[in-house]
């Protein structure tokens, strides 16, 4: 695998060491945040989180995050225990607690809270629930492009773990990364039941063809927040895009591909399946979305 690549790669920041993480409503130093070992997350991964990202002094896109957050939290029967502002506050008392205003990620995470018993049933969870929010200087470092491989793990059927909900519960995408990694890869890209180009382990995907801009129908992966701001943009401004099935042959013979995600927003692909894809770089097309991406989230936290 190349070294240190992957769609989450970012500068190290010595700032880091002592930021406060809130934990419960408490601002604590980074090595004093704990949680509990009965705590439901920790144990059984029964929890949710939102990703996202500060732009002079705002959080992008904040709304459909706080939206997706309380989503999640009614599919799996979680009170977060404060309304939408309530939310919105300890976010900003975190952020203000570490005078932050650009290049910040942060992650929220919610679980249903300390169990009484280490057992899996939720009503062991009694004392409501646990949140943190971990906000770190983190500016990103874009490779010129990063290697997939396909990978057997699937993103399934909602009967079985709903691939839509954000869940701690992400064991199935470590093992489909870990698959990569051993194929000397960079991240797994992952198909859907049937057999369709789908997602990658941490992001969103997508191809580009003939100047037309294709990802997945959607239907077996996380509709991301960036995912669907990047379709919006190009709907806007005329790129064709479409939301689809297509398999494995139609992306090797892609003329670029691209990763999605809040952190990284768009991460060129440079190999799949050890098939060149573009030239090193983002191609033309991607180059012109990440333009227009940008352009969305400045005005969205002007």
């Amino acid at each position: 695998m190349s070294d240190d690549v992957n769609p989450h790669q970012a500068e190290e920041d010595e700032r880091n060491a002592d930021i406060r993480i809130y934990v419960n409503g408490k601002l604590k130093d980074r090595n004093d945040a704990q949680v509990s070992v009965y705590d439901s997350g920790f144990m059984l991964g029964d929890g949710i989180w939102e990703g996202m990202r500060l732009y002079n002094g705002k959080w992008a896109f904040l709304d459909a995050h706080i939206d997706r957050l309380f989503e999640a939290a009614l599919a799996i029967d979680l009170d977060i225990g404060m309304d939408r502002q309530g939310v919105i506050d300890a976010l900003e008392t975190t952020r203000r607690a570490n005078n932050m205003i650009n290049d910040v990620h942060v992650r929220l995470m919610v679980t249903r809270g300390v169990k009484v018993k280490p057992f899996q049933h939720p009503s062991l969870s009694r004392s409501g629930p646990t949140m943190v929010i971990i906000c770190e200087h983190s500016k990103p470092v874009t490779p010129n492009g990063i290697r997939l491989a396909t990978v057997a793990h699937q993103r399934g059927l909602p009967m079985t773990q709903d691939p839509k909900l954000n869940s701690h519960s992400k064991l199935n995408c470590i093992l489909a990364c870990i698959a990569a990694e051993k194929a000397g890869a960079d991240e797994a890209l992952m198909l859907d039941v049937h057999g369709f180009v789908n997602t990658t382990n941490s992001c969103n995907f997508f191809i580009v063809r003939k100047g037309e801009l294709w990802t997945s129908t959607g239907d077996y992966c996380m509709n991301g927040i960036t995912r669907q701001k990047v379709i919006d943009v190009c709907r806007i401004e005329g790129i064709p895009v479409f939301e689809r099935n297509f398999s494995l042959v139609d992306t090797y013979g892609a003329d670029e591909a691209f990763l999605t995600g809040t952190f990284g927003a768009q991460t060129p692909v440079c190999e799949i399946d050890g098939r060149k894809i573009g030239s090193k770089g983002p191609g033309p097309v991607t180059a012109r979305i990440r333009e227009l991406y940008a352009d969305l989230v400045k005005r969205n936290t002007e």
